[in-house]
C-alpha cells in the first residue's frame, strides 16, 4: 500500500513524500528509522477530489522502468557507491512515484541490515524470483555491477521481443474489430430499412439476399440476447483461462494453431536460451537456473518440460539428453548444439548463440506474419463488403430494370 506523509526532520524542516509499505505501522516504523517525526500519514487516495485520488489500478512499474533502474544501479555500483546511498539516490530521482516509494522502502531495509536480494524479494510484483536470484548470485560473487548489466540487457531484449510480437497483433485485431462493427451496423441499421422495399416489390429475391435478410432479422430480434451470451461466455472463458486447467489448455492451443504455433515456439525457445545463458553467466547453478526458467517462461507446456529436465539433471542426466525426449517442443538442432556445448564446457556461450538465432527467427516470423495478415485482411474485408453489396444492389437493380 502507498502512504503519503508529512513529517519533520532533525533540523525541524518540513518533509513531504510517499512510502510503500504493507500497513501504516510498517510505514511509520520505516519513516522513524530515517529520523523523521511524523505529523500526518494516510493511505494515498484518501480525501480530496476524485481526480486527485490515487487509483491502485494505475500503480504500475513497467519492464522499461526496471530496465532503466538496472542500468542506473550497474553504473552507480561500478562507481563504488554504497548500496544504501544508491537506492536512496535513485528512489528520490525516479519519475515513477510507485517505484520511488519501493526503492525508499528497500533503502530502509538495507539500513536495517538486510541484504539487497532479501530487500528486493519483498516486492515480487516488481522484482521476480529470476531478478532476485540474479542479484543474490551477484552478491555472492561480488560482481553486482556486472549482474545488473546482465539483468538490464536481458530485460531489454525480452521487452523488445515481447513488444514486437504484441505490436504485430494490434493491427489485425483492430481490423477484425472494425470489420465486425461495420457488419453489425449494416445488419441492424441498413438492411432492415432496405429489406421491406425488396419484399414489397414482388420481385424474385435471390437466395443469398434472402440469407442476408434472414440474418438481419435474426440480429434485430435477438441481438441483445446474442450480446448477453457473448459477454457471459467471454467472462466464463476468461475465468476458465485463469484456472490451472484452463491455462494449460490455452497454452496447448497456442502451440497447435498453424503458423502461429511456430512463432510461439521460437519465442519460448529464445526466452529459454536467453534466460539460461544470463543466469549461467552470473554463476547460478544449472539446476537452480532451470527451476527459475521454468517459472518465467510463461507457458505450462514448456514449464513441465523444464520441470522434468530439472529432475533429470538432479539425477545425473545431461541437459541435452533430458530435453531431447521432447523433439516437437525442443528441436534437434538445439539439443545437438547444447550437447556440443556440454562436451566442450561452453554451455553458456552455446545458449547465447541459440538465443540470438531464435530471437532473429522470431523477428523474421513476425515480419512474415504481418506481411501475410495485411493482404489476407484486405481480401476478407473486400469479400465481405462485396457479398453484402451484391445481396442488396442486385435485387434493387432487378426491380429498377423491371419497372423501366
Amino acid at each position: 500500500m502507498l502512504f503519503t506523509y508529512q513529517a519533520l526532520d532533525g533540523a525541524g524542516s518540513k518533509k513531504e513524500g510517499s512510502i510503500d509499505a504493507i500497513n501504516v505501522d510498517v510505514a511509520i516504523s520505516s519513516l522513524q528509522r530515517r529520523g523523521l517525526v511524523i505529523t500526518t500519514i494516510k493511505e494515498a487516495g484518501q480525501g480530496g477530489s476524485i481526480l486527485s485520488k490515487n487509483i491502485s489500478f494505475f500503480d504500475h512499474v513497467s519492464t522499461k522502468d526496471v530496465v532503466i533502474l538496472s542500468r542506473q544501479l550497474a553504473t552507480l555500483f561500478e562507481a563504488q557507491i554504497s548500496a544504501l546511498r544508491v537506492f536512496r539516490l535513485i528512489g528520490g530521482e525516479t519519475e515513477n512515484k510507485v517505484l520511488g516509494a519501493k526503492l525508499e522502502t528497500i533503502a530502509d531495509d538495507l539500513q536495517a541490515g538486510s541484504s539487497i536480494s532479501a530487500a528486493l524479494a519483498k516486492h515480487p510484483k516488481v522484482f521476480d524470483d529470476f531478478y532476485v536470484s540474479m542479484v543474490k548470485a551477484g552478491e555472492e560473487s561480488g560482481k553486482l555491477n556486472d549482474t545488473f548489466l546482465y539483468l538490464a540487457d536481458y530485460l531489454d531484449r525480452t521487452y523488445e521481443l515481447t513488444s514486437k510480437v504484441r505490436g504485430a497483433l494490434i493491427y489485425p485485431a483492430f481490423v477484425v474489430v472494425t470489420f465486425f462493427t461495420v457488419m453489425v451496423l449494416m445488419f441492424t441499421m441498413i438492411i432492415p430499412k432496405i429489406s421491406p422495399i425488396l419484399v414489397q416489390s414482388g420481385a424474385t429475391i435471390p437466395v443469398y439476399t434472402q440469407v442476408i435478410i434472414g440474418m438481419s432479422n435474426f440480429m434485430v430480434s435477438y441481438g441483445f440476447v446474442l450480446l448477453a451470451v457473448a459477454i457471459v461466455g467471454g467472462y466464463f472463458l476468461f475465468r476458465f483461462v485463469r484456472t490451472p486447467a484452463g491455462r494449460a489448455a490455452y497454452d496447448r492451443f497456442k502451440l497447435s494453431v498453424p503458423y502461429v504455433s511456430s512463432l510461439y515456439r521460437k519465442l519460448y525457445l529464445a526466452r529459454f536460451a536467453d534466460n539460461m545463458n544470463t543466469m549461467l553467466a552470473s554463476g547460478i547453478p544449472m539446476v537452480r537456473a532451470l527451476d527459475l526458467t521454468s517459472n518465467v517462461i510463461s507457458n505450462t507446456v514448456y514449464k513441465q518440460i523444464l520441470t522434468d529436465a530439472t529432475e533429470a539433471v538432479k539425477g545425473g542426466q545431461t541437459l541435452s539428453d533430458s530435453l531431447s525426449s521432447h523433439p516437437k517442443e525442443m528441436p534437434g538442432i538445439m539439443t545437438q548444439m547444447m550437447r556440443v556445448g556440454e562436451e566442450a564446457g561452453e554451455v553458456g556461450s552455446i545458449l547465447k548463440t541459440v538465443a540470438n538465432f531464435y530471437t532473429r527467427e522470431v523477428a523474421t516470423a513476425v515480419d512474415s506474419l504481418v506481411s501475410l495478415i495485411e493482404p489476407a485482411m484486405i481480401v476478407l474485408l473486400g469479400a465481405g463488403v462485396a457479398i453484402l453489396l451484391a445481396a442488396v444492389l442486385v435485387p434493387i437493380y432487378s426491380i429498377a430494370s423491371s419497372t423501366s
